[in-house]
């Protein structure tokens, strides 16, 4: 097939990871955000386009799409064929991820119907949309990457938390690493659990010496946690949701210990406080279609 000036190709493929449109080429021209567009939004631009459009002008390397096919129809020459071929070839995973990623959202939210046509066309939203794509093209995991395509996709279905709660979040998952996720996972799924039974379920070779390189990281790992207000040691809360002092220890109790606490205590229960409670509901579920009075 011959190709105009102003065509890139890429490949076709049936895939998670299909190419950024799914035709032969890309088009690149005045028409080009157009017509990515309406590909992505598969014929539903009114209501899904500015979501598109957010999300690609979030990214810097997209626009350079264009810059390289001016290019290459103002040089036509070996050497620029070449640089532009191993350009797209650098970024050819992350234009097919990029693709799935933003088609899977936009499927998602269209399964809650029309009820959040007004959030994600909202200013405020668009901006979220925005932070959050320039956040996932800047991480160099897929886990993290997966959780700011399930944070916007939650903050576009409901509303459980103000947007500034979701910036919070954003900002959580750059900042904290997988370490730090699967300590909040194990805590999450057992409620209530030791630092002890944490580092057990998420270490199968036992737990080290106190004093190891790996305790310190893992004591770092929970103190993180704490400071942030994710988790907290359990506490009992009274009926205005104040927290209640724990009854201090009997003077017998401490006699003859003379060692400092263990980072793999195994006494103390630690939970999730409520905003991180919210921080998991957010970013490491799925909204489930049916919700829709935000319980």
């Amino acid at each position: 097939m011959n190709q105009d000036e102003n065509q890139i190709v890429v490949s076709k493929e049936e895939s998670p990871t299909a190419p950024l449109l799914s035709t032969d080429y890309i088009e690149v021209s005045d028409k080009r955000e157009r017509a990515i567009v309406d590909i992505l939004t598969k014929g539903k631009k009114d209501k899904y386009g500015r979501f598109v459009i957010a999300a690609l002008s979030s990214i810097p390397w997209v626009g350079f799409l264009g810059a390289i096919a001016n290019l290459k129809a103002e040089a036509d020459q070996d050497g620029v064929n070449s640089f532009l071929m191993l350009w797209v070839q650098e970024h050819e995973l992350k234009i097919n991820e990029l693709t799935f990623t933003i088609n899977d959202i936009l499927n998602k939210l269209d399964s809650f119907g029309p009820d959040v046509r007004a959030r994600i066309e909202s200013p405020q939203y668009l901006a979220l949309v925005r932070q959050t794509f320039r956040s996932w093209d800047q991480s160099d995991t897929t886990t993290k990457r997966l959780m700011f395509k399930k944070l916007i996709t939650n903050a576009g279905a409901i509303t459980l938390c103000p947007d500034d709660q979701i910036r919070l979040f954003i900002s959580w998952i750059e900042r904290y690493h997988e370490a730090h996720f699967a300590v909040i996972k194990e805590i999450y799924q057992n409620k209530k659990i030791t630092k002890g039974r944490i580092w057990d379920n998420i270490h199968s070779e036992g737990r080290p010496r106190d004093d190891s390189a790996e305790a310190g990281l893992f004591g770092y790992l929970m103190r993180e946690l704490n400071m942030g207000g994710i988790i907290h040691l359990e506490r009992s809360v009274n009926s205005q949701g104040q927290g209640m002092r724990a009854p201090r220890s009997a003077p017998s109790a401490q006699k003859g210990n003379d060692t400092v606490e263990s980072p793999f205590e195994d006494i103390k229960l630690w939970e999730l406080s409520e905003l991180g409670k919210e921080f998991v509901r957010y970013v490491m579920e799925d909204i489930d279609k049916q919700i829709g009075d935000g319980r």
